[in-house]
């Protein structure tokens, strides 16, 4: 029985350094696979021997695992939406073979990089045949709430390339200097013009024209202004006037004190903004009473900070994904717009993922249950753009684990060898 059990033991000690060199050969093949995550093999003692009698050689037993938590390190490519996980998490991918199927129906699985690039339909996919997840945002920019631990709301990453996009302005901001002297006694009480640029529901460029009138009192000061606003698009209807008091105190001389409403909407002194309607819808005419946003100083009118939100109609010209994860499209108007944001998924467990072809996972009951987190909140790093991350593998150790591995084989054969010629021994005892 102890000599059987030795070669028992010898055969087991083959099959293991056997599965080691496999885990070994592997490594080293995927040395400059991006994303690769090496094998570990690592050996088991058995024990079959009693507590009394003759010792029974168990053996080992080898029992591999790839170490998937383990990241390799970044490099630096030229592709803008070459992708890669700076730390904990992974990227949502699914296959592209799935898209081509119609239903819909998109298996989750998890990488921590990809060379993705669009393909024919505009997707974010590799050569590999995956294709990048994420939510998709709305027309102005923002990410809907999505369940987190499901894949429900996840679509496949689409760049149209050649989309046209604009947006309607919905805010003006002015700050202007209106002359002190126009609203003294004898000043000649010329308005002052001023046109400001907006966008309409179409993309088309339209102006609300401004006229300040001054008030001209017989003596003194009047400090007063009226402000009259009408929309390019029929300039003979007034869309707002609004009566401007300035301060001419030692503290706040300049300033504007009041703002009385004649016509169109409301001023709001607590906000200092008031809404008109132009052809389009509302637009919002903002910070008129905070700071120096309309003053009224000297001898000089100055229009000296007008800004507006809105954009033309512009190509598409590029597309980054920034460390949170979000997708920004660039256009040639200089506007960039969140387009779809990917998130990162943790598990407890990211070891217990099954390993599939591509460098890509799916979880498990092992690996436990996942949680998408937006990229760089939570326990997940952030999302690196012109990236990739290279293989775990150091071919150095694997060479050295390569001979040790050999030396141990080579000794187990050995040993297999003398149970061999043992057995002879014993069977020559009968002649």
């Amino acid at each position: 029985m102890t000599i059987s059990s030795s070669l028992n033991a010898g055969v087991a000690g083959l099959q293991s350094n056997a599965s080691r060199l496999s885990s070994i050969s592997d490594n080293i093949a995927n040395s400059s696979t991006p994303g690769y995550r090496r094998v570990q093999t690592n050996f088991e003692s058995m024990v079959i021997s009693g507590n009394g009698g003759n010792y029974t050689a168990g053996g080992v037993r080898a029992d591999t695992t790839r170490l998937i938590d383990q990241n390799g390190s970044l490099v630096a490519t030229s592709n803008a939406t070459d992708l890669a996980v700076r730390g904990r998490g992974f990227l949502p991918v699914g296959r592209v073979s799935d898209l081509n199927v119609g239903n819909g129906d998109t298996e989750l699985l998890l990488t921590s990089t990809g060379s993705f690039r669009t393909d024919s339909n505009g997707y974010l996919t590799t050569n590999s045949g995956l294709v990048l997840l994420g939510w998709p945002a709305n027309p102005n920019g923002t990410i809907p709430t999505f369940p987190r631990n499901t894949d429900e709301g996840l679509e496949p990453v689409r760049i149209n390339v050649n989309q046209l996009s604009g947006e309607p302005t919905t805010r003006i901001t002015l700050g202007v200097n209106l002359p002190a002297t126009s609203t003294v006694s004898g000043a000649p009480g010329d308005a002052q013009q001023l046109a400001v640029e907006y966008f309409g529901n179409l993309g088309t460029s339209e102006n609300v024209n401004i006229t300040f009138t001054p008030s001209v009192p017989a003596t003194g000061a009047s400090n007063e202004w009226t402000m009259t606003l009408t929309d390019s698009v029929d300039p003979s209807v007034t869309i707002g006037e609004y009566v401007l008091t300035f301060s001419d105190d030692r503290t706040s001389g300049g300033s504007l004190a009041s703002v009385t409403t004649v016509s169109g909407g409301a001023y709001d002194p607590v906000s200092g903004n008031l809404i008109v309607d132009v052809a389009g819808g509302p637009i919002e005419i903002g910070n008129l009473g905070q700071g120096s946003a309309i003053s009224q100083f000297s001898d000089t009118f100055a229009p000296v900070s007008i800004t507006k939100d809105g954009s033309p109609v512009g190509n598409m010209t590029g597309v980054t994904v920034d460390p949170n994860g979000f997708v920004n499209a660039t256009f040639d108007t200089g506007v960039t717009r969140t387009i779809f944001q990917v998130p990162l998924l943790d598990l407890p467990n990211p070891n217990g993922m099954i390993a599939l072809d591509g460098q890509t996972y799916r979880p498990s009951f092992e690996s436990g249950a996942y949680f998408m987190w937006d990229a760089g909140d939570g326990p997940t790093d952030g999302i690196v753009g012109f990236a990739r991350e290279e293989s775990t593998t150091d071919v150095a150790n694997e060479l050295t684990a390569m001979i040790q591995t050999q030396r141990a084989y080579s000794s187990n054969a050995k040993v297999i060898q003398t149970v061999d010629e043992m057995l002879q021994e014993t069977t020559n005892i009968k002649r």
